[in-house]
Order: structure tokens, then sequence, then C-alpha cells
């Protein structure tokens, strides 16, 4: 799918959480996927700033950013009916599979997975999207269960166990991806892993954002942001 800068205007911007906001910007974007994300330009900043797509309807597109510095903080402050620069699509999103899915967001890493369950849902393949926050001041709502103040990985294994699942997709920090792609090969199923790390260019060129991956039997490069960032468990080489 190619890459195109677009033109948006900003349809709403609202703080959701503590730190956290949903931006809907309305554009001439026709298609993108599930694990996908844009890279939106701020004003006298020399990188842009890539964002996990949240939601699209063939109209509207929406992200989910946690202030972070200056760039974030630029993006907060627009309002309805501003423009906008983003580069879209971006990367490589999730191969939907109809099988029985486990969704798994940690923090922020919750953004695609709201996304991936639309997508689930329209095409009525089972799912259960269970997410996890540090306080209750960051639960961003809308997930079938989510854990506060714990690890969104304790009750992992049993909700496999329970509602038989047999693929497993998840965003969040490289400590709960890698778990989780341990867990999902004891248990013998894939697990697809939507990385997050920090991008420079966000379309490959720089190679800043490089990880190591076993492809038969021969260990290879990748950059998240061009080759992901939705990666196979089993082929990530964890440092």
């Amino acid at each position: 799918m190619d890459t195109k800068n677009y033109k948006g205007t900003i349809e709403s911007i609202e703080k959701i959480a503590l730190d956290t906001y949903k931006l809907t910007i309305s554009s001439d974007l026709k298609k993108c996927y599930p694990g996908q994300f844009i890279s939106i330009l701020c004003p006298n900043k020399t990188l842009r700033r890539p964002f996990s797509i949240c939601g699209f309807d063939k109209k509207n597109i929406t992200v989910l950013f946690k202030l972070k510095g200056l760039g974030t903080s630029y993006i907060a402050s627009l309002q309805k009916g501003d423009k906008i620069d983003f580069l879209a699509p971006l990367g490589n999103g999730f191969e939907l599979d109809n099988k029985k899915a486990l969704l798994v967001g940690a923090g922020i890493g919750a953004a695609p997975m709201f996304f991936l369950k639309q997508e689930l849902d329209k095409k009525k393949i089972d799912n259960f999207f269970i997410s996890g926050f540090k306080t209750d001041k960051e639960v961003i709502k809308g997930a079938d269960k989510t854990f506060v103040g714990g690890s969104v990985l304790d009750d992992i294994e049993k909700i496999i166990n329970e509602k038989n699942i047999e693929i497993i997709y998840a965003c969040g920090p490289v400590v709960v991806l890698k778990k989780i792609s341990e867990i999902a090969l004891n248990h013998n199923i894939i697990a697809q892993l939507a990385l997050e790390k920090v991008m420079a260019c966000s379309i490959g060129v720089c190679r800043g954002c490089v990880i190591k991956l076993m492809k038969k039997q021969e260990i290879v490069t990748a950059s998240v942001c061009k080759d992901g960032p939705v990666f196979l468990g089993s082929e990530i080489i964890w440092d």
C-alpha cells in the first residue's frame, strides 16, 4: 500500500485519560489496516511524530497519543477545524485470521487494538480484548476486560485456556511483548506483535529502529517502521 502525504482537517480532539488524547482527522485517505500508523508533521520540528491508528471509517482516521514533549504538546493544542499534515498509511499491519483471538493492549499500546477489534467484529471473528494500565487515571475505556495496577499478563494463560484462544495480537512495552511471545510458544499458538520503538524517519530510511529476526534459521535485520511494526513473536530475537 502506497504511503502518501495528506492534508487533513481536525474533526475532534479530546483528552480521554491522564496525558492521553484522542485525535480524529478527516482526509482523503481511503484505506488502512489495523497495526499501521501515521506520522504527523509538527511545525519547526525536524522529525514527524508517529501514532498508531486506533480507528478508521473511510472518512475519518483516529489516533491516540500521550503527551511526551514539544511535538505532542503542539498536537494537543490544536482545535477542531485546524489543518494537519501527515504521512499515511505507514508500516505493515496485522494479518487477520479466522481464529479465536486474544487482543492485548498495554498502556497506549491499546490504541491499535481498538482498530483491530473493530475489523474482527466486522468479520464476525470471535475475539476478547484485554488492556492494562498503571493507574485508574490512565485507563482508556473500551476493552472487554481492563487490569489496573498489576500486570496485563497475569490472567493471559487462564484466558487462553478458558476461551480456547488460537491466536494472540498484542501491542505494548517490550517486556510485555516478550512474555506474550513466550506464552504463545508454550501454548503452540501464533502471536502477532506490534512493537513500540522510537522512530526517526518512519519510512525505513534512517535505520534507527532496526531489530533482529530469525527467519529460516538465519538472522536478518528489519526496520520496525517499514517492515513492521507487526512481527511474529516467534521470529523476534529479544535483546
